[in-house]
């Protein structure tokens, strides 16, 4: 067991030392994504359905709920609760925007050190500039696998998302 967690950081390793500093940044990204999403999930399947409970419970105790007031204090509610239940979403979003674009940034940088191999040592060294081209396609491709991770659980998220807020709306009658 201990020689295959070694032989996996070993070979993590290994992938980092050839894609290039960048993917540090890919990994920092992807780390904080998914640590806002699992946050986010975490509040909308077990802190939000405590929260729409006390919710509807005061709106049920009250005695007016036909007059103007009424449906402003359900307004209120309604948006305190969708403004906690939308927060960090955009930054989500973002965040799963940025992972290609870091993927780029390695791109850029690997092209920079071929180019560099081919100015100092011409292009008759088909070995180094092969590992500036490594250094150019593994980000990318590191930068697109973290997106479409991404992609995918915050889509589920923000669908999860519309309906618990569609479902607080359906939960407050106004008459």
């Amino acid at each position: 067991m201990m020689l295959q967690l070694i032989g996996l950081w070993e070979s993590v390793q290994d992938f980092i030392h050839t894609g290039g500093n960048v993917l540090y940044v890919v990994a920092a990204v992807l780390f904080i994504m998914w640590v806002l999403m699992i946050e986010r999930y975490w509040y909308v399947t077990s802190i939000f359905p405590k929260m729409k409970r006390e919710i509807v419970a005061k709106w049920d105790a009250r005695e007016d709920t036909t007059s103007w007031y009424a449906h402003k204090i359900r307004d209120c509610w309604i948006s305190e609760a969708t403004d906690k239940l939308d927060q960090r979403m955009l930054l989500i979003k973002t965040l799963v925007a940025m992972c290609p674009l870091v993927g780029l940034l390695g791109t850029v940088t690997g092209m920079i050190a071929v180019f560099d191999i081919m100015a100092t040592q011409g292009t008759g060294n088909p070995r180094t500039m092969a590992a500036g081209i490594s250094m150019a396609t593994i980000p990318t491709m590191a930068g697109m696998v973290a997106a479409l991770s991404g992609v995918f659980f915050s889509s589920r998220l923000e669908v999860k998302v519309k309906r618990e807020k569609a479902d607080l709306v359906d939960s407050l009658p106004h008459h």
